[in-house]
C-alpha cells in the first residue's frame, strides 16, 4: 500500500517519438530506465484525454501538421497544464534579412565554441510554415499563448491550458 502511495507522488515522464534511432539514443542516456519511451506517434497513440500536466516539443512540429498536431497535445494536456513548444519556422524574405543575418552570424559563434552533437532524426528543412504562419496557427489554437521569435531559426511557445 505505501509503494502504492509513493508511486502516486512521483512524477511519471513519457517520451514518444517514430524515429528508431532517436529511442534508441534516448535509452541509452536513461540506462536506469525511469523514463517511458515509446516508439510511436502521439497524434494516434491512445493516450487518454487530460493525461499529461506538462508537454513538451522540441524542433518536431515541423515534422508534421502542425494544426492536428497542436489540437492533440491540447487534447492531452491536463487542465492547468502547460504546453512548451521549441520550433522551426521558415523565414520571409527580404522582410526577415536582419533577423537572417544576426542567425548566420550567431550559428558561426556556436560552431567555434561549441561541439557539435549529430543527431539521429531525419532533417526537414526548409520548414512548411513561416514564423508568422506559425505564430498565427498559435493562437488560433491556443488562445492565449506566448509566442516568441529566437535566434537560430526557433521560435517557441508557451500556453496554459485552462
Amino acid at each position: 500500500m505505501l509503494a502504492r502511495q509513493l508511486a502516486y507522488l512521483v512524477p511519471h515522464v513519457v517520451g514518444i517519438d517514430q524515429d528508431a534511432a532517436s529511442i534508441d539514443l534516448a535509452r541509452r542516456q536513461d540506462p536506469d530506465g525511469k523514463i517511458g519511451l515509446i516508439r510511436g506517434d502521439f497524434r494516434t497513440h491512445p493516450f487518454a484525454r487530460d493525461t499529461f500536466n506538462m508537454i513538451t516539443s522540441v524542433a518536431a512540429l515541423h515534422h508534421m501538421d502542425a494544426r492536428a498536431a497542436l489540437d492533440r497535445m491540447c487534447q492531452l494536456l491536463a487542465p492547468g497544464g502547460r504546453l512548451a513548444i521549441i520550433g522551426l519556422a521558415r523565414s520571409r524574405m527580404p522582410a526577415d534579412l536582419s533577423r537572417e543575418a544576426a542567425a548566420v552570424v550567431a550559428h558561426q559563434g556556436y560552431k567555434l565554441t561549441r561541439t557539435y552533437w549529430e543527431q539521429p532524426s531525419p532533417v526537414v528543412w526548409p520548414p512548411p510554415h513561416t514564423y508568422a504562419e506559425m505564430h498565427a496557427l498559435a493562437q488560433q489554437v491556443l488562445p492565449g499563448a506566448r509566442y516568441r521569435r529566437h535566434l537560430l531559426w526557433r521560435y517557441s511557445l508557451i500556453w496554459t491550458k485552462p
